[in-house]
């Protein structure tokens, strides 16, 4: 493992490089599937060029966490090992170290925040784990994993802050080259910074023409403020669906390499608004059901498809996905997407079959009625007048369009929102 990096790395912090990625992969054999990778037609005929779907959603675990937990794990000692291993997540990692854990015949204990999705907390305890529930977030659950690990002599397997586990996270990189050579861009969710920095590190000796991209949520997003500063700056406050990269901290690992790797503008944000409409796109188009933070790449792709070179590798991750939630992101996907049309319809004459010719508009336009609401009290409505809303699901913005053009042309006062 070289030294530290050049300035703007955290003294003292140990790089990670391209041999260090290629040293970790044997040690996955058996363990971390290859997951496969597929092209999307949906995204290509976007970009204008090829993009391919690195499928790590597949993946043991639900993601690429497995890669660099069992790196980490494989490298202790016996001894080490014996006294157990010790995590913190929301999830996705927890379900890493545990498959590490059993592979390697080690306990493993891990903390995961009050309310973490119940699928993930299933899974990880299926795996083995035993499991602690501390605090409201990934970070209190951290700092009780610490105690716990200097309490009880086990191992803190950090979630993406330490050079093992950026070298593991790297292997996804090789094989996505390995699997598609001709690349020009990948893009890779973000949140603490293991899976970017290890893709960075592999792909700077074999490929460097390769533009590496890491996407954080917005509501999020520690990364842009961090490298401008030049160092990790914690945010304050989070609000994010993609609680699998809402990390307040940029780890110091991480950040030595990726600020000695990349530029400032490869790394991106994306809206709440952009995810949800690629976990749509994924799930209809894709037949995906992935997480909302695995499915940053893509989101980046649909939100600015000029910005990234094709061909185009995205890295997919997360595929434990609280069913609650999933409904909850689809509705707020098609709103994003323009497939919901909330409108009202004013003074609409309160005469038999007025109410009916509106509706005929509609459903000529082929679009869906969700709700509807008929008032004849409203005070900005006459007396022999009512006011309608309506919530109708569409095909999409133009059709949207066309649905209101519609009922406009048939004489209707519509206003749209």
């Amino acid at each position: 493992m070289s030294a530290a990096g050049p300035a703007g790395d955290p003294a003292g912090v140990a790089d990670v490089g391209p041999d260090d990625v290629l040293a970790a992969r044997p040690l996955l054999d058996g363990v971390a599937r290859r997951t496969p990778v597929v092209r999307s037609r949906a995204l290509s005929d976007l970009v204008g060029g090829p993009v391919h779907l690195k499928l790590e959603n597949l993946q043991r675990g639900g993601s690429f966490k497995v890669r660099g937990a069992h790196v980490r794990a494989a490298r202790l000692s016996e001894a080490e090992r014996s006294r157990g291993l010790v995590a913190a997540s929301a999830g996705n990692h927890a379900q890493g170290v545990a498959v590490a854990a059993r592979a390697l015949g080690a306990p493993a204990t891990v903390f995961m925040p009050v309310g973490v999705s119940l699928p993930k907390l299933e899974a990880t305890e299926r795996y083995g784990a035993r499991v602690e529930l501390v605090g409201g977030t990934v970070d209190e659950a951290l700092l009780a994993a610490r105690e716990h690990a200097e309490a009880t002599g086990g191992v803190l397997v950090h979630p993406f802050d330490h050079p093992d586990v950026v070298a593991g996270q790297g292997s996804v990189g090789l094989e996505l080259l390995e699997q598609v050579p001709e690349l020009r861009t990948v893009l890779v969710c973000l949140g603490g910074g293991g899976l970017l920095a290890g893709v960075a590190a592999g792909l700077s000796g074999t490929a460097p023409h390769v533009r590496v991209v890491g996407v954080q949520a917005a509501r999020a997003a520690a990364w842009p403020a961090s490298l401008a500063a030049g160092h990790p700056v914690a945010l304050d406050r989070m609000s994010t669906m993609a609680d699998g990269i809402a990390v307040a901290r940029p780890g110091d690992v991480p950040f030595g390499v990726v600020s000695r790797l990349l530029a400032p503008d490869d790394v991106v944000t994306v809206s709440e608004e952009d995810v949800s409409r690629a976990l749509l796109l994924l799930l209809e188009r894709a037949k995906l059901v992935v997480e909302p933070g695995g499915a940053a790449g893509v989101a980046a792709l649909l939100a600015h498809p000029e910005a990234f070179e094709p061909p185009v590798g995205v890295v997919v991750s997360g595929g434990n996905v609280d069913p609650l939630l999933l409904m909850r992101v689809i509705r707020h996907g098609l709103a994003a997407a323009e497939r919901f049309l909330t409108l009202r319809v004013r003074r609409l004459p309160d005469r038999p079959g007025a109410l009916v010719a509106l509706l005929a508009v509609v459903a000529d336009e082929g679009a869906d009625v969700l709700d509807i609401g008929h008032q004849r009290t409203s005070g900005r409505a006459a007396v022999d007048e009512a006011e309608v809303d309506l919530r109708l699901q569409t095909r999409g913005p133009a059709h949207a369009r066309a649905v209101v053009a519609a009922l406009r042309a048939a004489g209707h006062d519509v206003l749209v929102g």
